[in-house]
């Protein structure tokens, strides 16, 4: 399959894109954005991805619209084709991170009882293989992690939390999972989500290497502590 646009400079097929914004009656930001055809797709991750090095660099706050065209080499207009708001940026990259833990949840959710207690491990050494292997978006969340209030009311944010919620609900609600292995469960859940959330202000001092080390040891003594005593 051919990518005109990705063969392109950056500049121009954004370009192309504000064109079509001037054409059309679309709005320019979707509250539920869909890719349309992957040329517009593409621009979209390229925003997102420089927006990614931006909020890391100089944080969200220090960061504007005006200075993510500039690093694209675009206007502004160009821009709000795709983003109305840096706050929709940052809904979006954050998503990127909902979307890890969802994956995770949908495979266990697709399992027998029996297989769903024998997987927690490994599905947790997945979740934290896409959380390490992604450092910029790691990082993101522990430099920035006060910028999540801007979009805590966001209705689509809103949704994507309740629905985590409820898949975590059914899993560690099911009468056929023996109680002790219910609370191990939201016992490691709660370990990874408080690291995450505090990485920055409480393991500030650690490298992230170590900090992925002491994570995964302490899921494993939770979810498995006879194995490792042994």
């Amino acid at each position: 399959m051919t990518k005109p646009r990705e063969s392109a400079p950056a500049a121009p097929a954004l370009a192309v894109d504000q064109a079509e914004a001037e054409s059309t009656d679309e709005p320019a930001s979707d509250p539920a954005p869909r890719r349309r055809g992957r040329p517009r797709g593409s621009t979209r991750e390229r925003i997102l991805d420089v927006a990614l090095e931006l909020f890391n660099e100089q944080g969200y706050d220090n960061t504007s619209l005006r200075d993510i065209a500039d690093r694209l080499g675009v206007t502004k207009a160009a821009l709000y084709y795709h983003f109305e708001r840096k706050e929709d940026i940052f809904l979006e990259l954050h998503l990127r991170l909902h979307a890890i833990g969802r994956e995770s949840l949908e495979q266990l959710a697709n399992l027998s009882v029996d297989k769903q207690v024998k997987a927690w491990p490994a599905v947790f050494d997945h979740f934290l293989d896409q959380i390490f292997d992604n450092p910029d978006l790691f990082m993101l969340h522990v430099r920035n992690w006060n910028a999540l209030k801007v979009i805590s009311e966001n209705e689509r944010h809103q949704a994507e939390n309740e629905d985590a919620e409820e898949r975590t609900r059914q899993l560690l609600a099911n009468p056929d999972i023996p109680v002790d292995r219910r609370v191990r469960m939201a016992a490691a859940i709660g370990a990874v989500a408080a690291v995450i959330a505090g990485a920055g202000g409480l393991f500030g001092d650690a490298q992230t290497n170590e900090l992925e080390r002491a994570v995964r040891d302490v899921i494993h003594d939770i979810l498995e502590p006879g194995d490792r005593a042994s």
